[in-house]
């Protein structure tokens, strides 16, 4: 990999002379105007590149940490990657604010600039996928035919074939028009020269800024443990933002999962392969009944409508001998398969999943040590899950051996003043350089914290309606739009049932629509409520009016029956430690941060913060808590709450 050729002093003043006055952002960019933390976080970010160290960061709302990232990132001149938390924030970055701050750059000094976008395979159109459904569409249903009639339409006009671009509707038949790494036939595949997705890696390789997401990150990562090559190109740095995001995320792809989906997948795939391309093997045929029928039993054995347990519970129901058929009939598919498989392509990638899932079935049903076994089902559906209890030492065995300079970037990453619990998760050293830059909005005029007097304990009977009382009474004298956000569903149920009378504006409740329809429809109606859970609490970004308060139902805590969270908590106290203080605690503050943190999104927003849970006064943690939030004023009478509406107006 190239050696830098920067200090970290002089590259430090280089960006933050770009990024100042005068500089080449604020020049060339419409309405910027530089801020002091984001200086500082630009010199630090500069200084980390430049020196080949580790940075984490935690930047507040309004530091405009993208743009302390990005110029240093386009002038460092060697190939760095960025990885956001989610495909959407990836989108917005590679689209709008990287071209942004690149365009500015070179307006000062032009000079070659590569830049590319790569997602998971799956976000990519499948030309071949694609003409195989269009085949089938007489066997499909009418409304599914004309969306895979509307993909072929895009398919002859796309540059890049990313789903993100398809015209509405296509999304809902993503699963027949791509192909995962498991369904993808490689070379052998007859429009591999036209294909979406390795035109997008070959761009990826030659890319000097290359914007990713944390899965595929992590996915190459699992490829090259298993010794597949690799996905992404090598990199001189690493940027990290929505940092928080990594460590559960680490732990999906450390760990092992096996779903009945998947399996139905392969079961249908195996059966159209084999009316293609066999067609004369009623051993196969049987095999496929055979771990069709396992997968039903399995489900069975496990019961419940919608569980997430630890495996050992399940196991001493039967489940364990169910598991132990669906292994034994993956197997025999796979010997089955290995008779056909030279018969073409698509037995032969049935062959290798088939093999993969089986792999998958025993490495669940024998875990190593250190690992967690737990399982979740849904309707007709279930997955079995491996989930390693300590993804640190494997998390920092990684960073030492893709990059030399990381920085690990967050709004939310320190409890209280402290960036310790984050640091153990990822198994970061101590030394490891770490800023805490707070948000340059004015919180003690620009909002209100409200924690209700004499509510119930939230164990205490009672205490959901409670706060769905005082939630009515905060949302009347509430001019704008509300998020309520709950730690769990049953409590959004009885808000539903207590608020959806009488409202007098706009109720939307999450899993009535797609989460961003619903955000649309929010930010449209500028009064609305809106009740959700955890996937609304972070990354919902709507500014002004439109979400004037926020509604937060209990601390978030983790879920006492959580079989993870279970597990981790006994392997701290095993080894000496405290699991509320070690675990719980710190990865509730950065939850309520996360969900705090949708209430001011700029400098001219006002809004009301209520968290319900009396907890916050009533324990002594409740000052960790407090201490983590920016600093709010206080009350606890919803007469300020009016008075401070009042005064807005």
């Amino acid at each position: 990999m190239a050696e830098s050729s920067k200090t970290g002093d002089r590259f430090a003043q280089e960006v933050v002379a770009e990024l100042d006055s005068g500089g080449a952002v604020s020049r060339a960019i419409e309405g910027f105007a530089p801020r002091p933390g984001q200086l500082e976080l630009g010199a630090a970010v500069a200084e980390t590149l430049a020196d080949g160290e580790v940075l984490v960061a935690e930047a507040g709302t309004g530091i405009g940490k993208t743009y302390a990232y990005l110029v240093p990132t386009l002038l460092d001149g060697r190939r760095v990657i960025i990885s956001t938390g989610t495909r959407t924030l990836q989108d917005q970055l590679f689209h709008r604010d990287l071209p942004r701050v690149r365009a500015a750059l070179q307006s000062a000094s032009p000079r070659p600039m590569r830049t590319a976008l790569l997602k998971g395979r799956a976000n990519y159109l499948c030309r071949y996928r694609l003409q195989r459904a269009v085949e089938e569409g007489a066997f499909l249903a009418a409304d599914e035919a004309e969306r895979i009639q509307a993909a072929a339409e895009w398919a002859r006009s796309t540059a890049s074939g990313d789903l993100a671009e398809a015209p509405a509707g296509v999304e809902g038949v993503a699963e027949r028009i791509t192909a995962t790494p498991e369904r993808c036939l490689g070379q052998r595949c007859p429009a591999y020269d036209e294909c979406f997705f390795y035109e997008a890696r070959r761009l990826a390789h030659e890319a000097d800024v290359l914007v990713v997401n944390h899965h595929l990150l992590l996915a190459d990562w699992a490829v090259k443990d298993a010794g597949y090559g690799a996905v992404l190109p090598e990199a001189e740095a690493v940027i990290l933002d929505e940092a928080h995001l990594l460590p559960d995320t680490a732990a999906r792809f450390f760990g092992h999962s096996v779903s009945a989906r998947a399996l139905r997948d392969l079961i249908r795939d195996v059966r159209i392969a084999d009316r293609r391309e066999a067609g004369d093997m009623p051993d196969l045929r049987a095999a496929i009944d055979a771990l069709e029928m396992a997968v039903a039993e399995l489900r069975l054995a496990l019961e419940g409508g919608e569980t997430r347990d630890a495996w050992y519970a399940a196991a001493e129901r039967g489940a364990a001998e169910a598991a132990d058929g669906l292994s034994a009939a993956a197997a025999g598919l796979e010997r089955a398969l290995a008779a056909v498989a030279e018969r073409g392509p698509e037995l032969e990638a049935c062959h290798r999943r088939t093999a993969e899932l089986g792999e998958g079935l025993g490495r669940f049903l024998a875990p190593e040590q250190g690992e967690v076994q737990w399982y979740e089902t849904r309707g007709r559906g279930f997955a079995l899950h491996l989930t390693p209890l300590d993804v640190g030492g494997s998390f920092r065995r990684r960073m030492e051996r893709e990059a030399s300079a990381w920085v690990l970037l967050s709004a939310t990453l320190a409890v209280g003043r402290s960036f310790a619990a984050f640091r153990r998760r990822l198994g970061l050293a101590e030394s490891v350089r770490t800023e805490q830059l707070p948000s340059p909005f004015d919180y003690a005029g620009q909002s209100l914290l409200y924690c209700p007097a004499a509510l119930p304990w939230p164990n205490q009977e009672g205490y959901d309606q409670a706060v769905v009382e005082r939630a009515r009474a905060l949302i009347d004298c509430t001019p704008g739009g509300v998020f309520l956000l709950f730690t769990s569903h049953r409590a959004l149920r009885l808000a539903r049932e207590q608020l959806q009378a009488g409202l007098g504006r706009p109720l939307l409740v999450q899993g009535d629509a797609p989460q961003g329809r619903l955000l649309e429809d929010f930010a449209r109606a500028g009064n609305a409520v809106l009740l959700g859970t955890a996937s609304f609490w972070q990354g919902v970004d709507i500014r002004g009016a439109a979400l004037s308060a926020v509604i937060i139902d209990r601390l978030p805590f983790a879920a006492p029956g959580d079989p993870v969270t279970a597990a981790r908590q006994r392997a701290v106290e095993e080894a000496g430690g405290v699991a509320f203080r070690d675990i719980l605690l710190p990865e509730a503050v950065i939850a309520l941060k996360q969900g705090a943190g949708r209430l001011i999104r700029d400098e001219a927003d006002r809004g009301v913060l209520m968290i319900a849970d009396p907890r916050l006064h009533g324990k002594p943690y409740g000052r960790l808590f407090r201490d983590s939030l920016p600093a709010m004023p206080l009350t606890r009478r919803l007469e300020d709450v009016q008075a401070f509406w009042e005064g807005a107006s």
